[in-house]
C-alpha cells in the first residue's frame, strides 16, 4: 500500500517536518513489526530514523503516538478524493469508489511492503498500548469526515444523517483494515492483496444495517 498521502504542495519548511515526521513513523513501525513494541525504546526509534531523540519528542509524545502518521494513511487519501468530488454527487456510490480506489494497492507496490503495513496493523490491533492509537486515528478521521460529507450532501442534509454516514464509513475502512490484517499472507500487489475489498464489503453491509446472522452449525455426533 502507498504510505504517503497526497497533499497540497506546501512551503519547503512543512514538507521537511512533515518528512521527519513520517520518516520517525516508519522507524517505529520497523522496530515495533520486528521486536515488539515492549522491547523497543523511544530511542531506539530515534536511532533507527536518524534523529535526535528531543528531535523525536518534538513531534510525538511517547513511542506508541509514533505510528500514527501511518495508521492514518488510508483515511487521509480517502479524505483527499471525497474533498475533490463536486457537491451533489451520489453520496452512497462516492463514498464507495473512493474507498476502493484509496485503499486499492497500486499495480508496483511491492509483497514486503504489504507485509509490513499488515503486521503494523496486527501489533496495532494486538497490544494495549498501541490500540488506543488506533481508536484515536479513526476518531479524528470521522471527525474531519463530517464537513467533507456535508458540503458533498449539501445545505439541505440533515446532520445527524451526515454524522451517522461518517461514523459508518469510517468504521467500514476500520473494520476492513483490521479483517484484511489478520488474513492469510498477500497473493500479490493488488487484486485479492488489496485492503479495499474487505473495507467496501463492510461499507455495504453498514450501509444497508444489521442483517440476522445465521445460526452456528450444531454438531449431531
Amino acid at each position: 500500500m502507498n504510505t504517503t498521502p497526497p497533499s497540497p504542495r506546501r512551503p519547503l519548511t512543512e514538507r521537511r517536518k512533515a518528512a521527519t515526521r513520517l520518516g520517525i513513523a516508519r522507524a517505529a513501525a520497523e522496530l515495533f513489526t520486528e521486536r515488539g513494541p515492549d522491547d523497543t525504546s523511544a530511542e531506539d526509534i530515534a536511532d533507527r530514523a536518524g534523529v535526535a531523540l528531543r528531535t523525536f519528542y518534538r513531534y510525538f509524545r511517547n513511542k506508541q503516538e509514533a505510528v500514527g502518521p501511518l495508521l492514518a494513511v488510508g483515511a487521509e487519501r480517502w479524505l483527499a478524493l471525497l474533498a475533490a468530488a463536486g457537491p451533489g454527487t451520489p453520496l452512497p456510490e462516492t463514498l464507495e469508489r473512493t474507498l476502493a480506489e484509496a485503499l486499492t494497492v497500486p499495480e508496483d507496490a511491492t509483497a514486503g511492503g504489504m507485509r509490513r503495513t499488515r503486521a503494523l496493523l496486527r501489533a496495532v490491533v494486538r497490544d494495549p498500548a498501541l490500540r488506543p492509537v488506533w481508536y484515536r486515528v479513526n476518531q479524528e478521521s470521522e471527525e474531519r469526515l463530517v464537513p467533507v460529507l456535508a458540503g458533498l450532501a449539501g445545505p439541505d442534509a440533515d446532520p445527524l444523517e451526515v454524522r451517522l454516514a461518517a461514523a459508518v464509513a469510517v468504521d467500514a475502512l476500520r473494520i476492513g483494515m483490521e479483517v484484511w490484517a489478520e488474513s492469510g499472507p498477500p497473493p500479490g500487489a493488488a487484486g485479492a492483496g488489496s485492503p479495499a475489498g474487505p473495507a467496501v464489503r463492510c461499507l455495504r453491509e453498514l450501509s444497508v444495517g444489521p442483517r440476522p446472522l445465521a445460526p452456528a452449525m450444531r454438531s449431531t455426533r
